[in-house]
């Protein structure tokens, strides 16, 4: 159909819709509701609404139902895991669980390092990453795409084959071989040295060993690993905020550039502030990864002198041990109680941030070029 037929074909005036809903007013009721409800319009529309609706609800079913039972579960009393008319409602409602993983397995201890250790990783790689994110998609620099590249590698490459390399370097952390040099060049860091007998370092210090410093039961291994950007997921965040930064107009920082502004500042003062949202979903991301991170935790937390961390809370506490035959389903729901408890605070935020996070996800480009 082109314009011409288009003009050609009869048009509805206001006036002649207002006269068709006077006309319509004064029908019978039941010449109304028969035109209204009787209609395959009408018949269609209830379909697909019932239709979505049984649909939405067996998703949520799906969904929320393995959260019911655990919150049940950890309601409940020892006895009514071997009472077979127990099924949601707890018969015999008590908070021991709760209160035993509160005072036994210090989750107030576990809760602040985890916060301390999370926070601290996420804001350390949202900016680290927004400053690499930035170079490669504003700068044209020789082995750019290289680099790029390189980026992309690390989403690939399993953190199981790194495993090795990463307990030994951070084991023995050593950069460029200071400590095998000063030891070879005759001065002992952790006695006396050859110069006038002067000690370098307390002979009680036991971090330090002739090839190189333990960083392990640290938090140092993840505030390095953020600082150099190749920490858990890095290279997803450097791909967000490059795909982010590619569709920010270039007139803004040749703008910036004609008024004076050097690079640094225009990207603190311009790029920085128009990132917000993208950068607040970045943070969410990290600091989720890294609350509930099991691998970097375990792989660098493993002496008794090791901060707690949440991983710590998964136990069975001393006071809810007992031999009964409801013994497994009980310590099931302990561990599932415990993860509730893990997830909390995780729960708590994105009530309180989905909406940048929202904003975060819209604005990333992910389907940019």
């Amino acid at each position: 159909m082109n314009a011409q037929n288009l003009d050609n074909m009869p048009k509805v005036k206001k006036e002649s819709k207002n006269k068709i809903r006077v006309e319509f007013d004064r029908t019978p009721l039941k010449e109304r509701l028969k035109a209204k409800f009787l209609s395959m319009f009408f018949v269609t529309k209830v379909i697909i609404y019932i239709f979505r609706l049984v649909l939405l609800v067996g998703v949520s079913y799906i969904v929320l139902f393995p959260f019911f039972s655990q919150i049940a579960g950890s309601l409940m009393a020892p006895e009514d895991f071997i009472d077979a008319t127990v099924r949601l409602i707890p018969k015999n409602f008590t908070l021991d669980i709760y209160k035993a993983i509160w005072t036994e397995l210090e989750y107030i201890t576990s809760f602040a390092n985890t916060l301390f250790l999370s926070a601290t990783a996420a804001l350390l790689q949202t900016f680290v990453c927004s400053f690499i994110a930035y170079g490669l998609a504003k700068f044209k620099f020789k082995g750019n795409s290289i680099v790029f590249l390189c980026v992309i590698l690390s989403l690939t490459v399993p953190h199981q084959t790194l495993q090795l390399s990463l307990f030994t370097k951070f084991k023995y952390f050593d950069i460029l071989g200071i400590f095998q040099f000063v030891s070879g060049g005759g001065i002992d860091l952790f006695g006396t040295t050859v110069l006038e007998g002067i000690r370098l370092l307390p002979a009680s210090w036991d971090k330090f060993t002739a090839n190189g410093i333990e960083l392990t039961n640290t938090y140092w291994p993840f505030i390095i690993l953020s600082i150099t950007g190749l920490a858990f997921k890095n290279g997803l965040y450097i791909f967000m905020l490059r795909q982010f930064f590619r569709g920010v107009p270039d007139e803004l920082e040749e703008s910036a550039y004609i008024d004076g502004s050097g690079v640094i500042h225009t990207f603190f003062k311009i790029i920085l502030p128009i990132s917000v949202p993208m950068m607040i979903t970045v943070f969410l991301f990290a600091f989720s990864w890294q609350w509930t991170d099991n691998f970097y935790t375990e792989l660098f937390m493993t002496g008794k002198d090791a901060p707690r961390l949440m991983k710590d809370v998964i136990e069975i506490p001393s006071s809810l041990t007992k031999e009964y035959p409801g013994q497994n389903l009980y310590y099931s729901a302990i561990r599932n109680t415990c993860g509730l408890m893990i997830i909390a605070p995780l729960v708590v935020m994105y009530l309180f941030c989905q909406k940048y996070l929202v904003q975060g996800i819209e604005r990333s480009g992910l389907t940019a070029d």
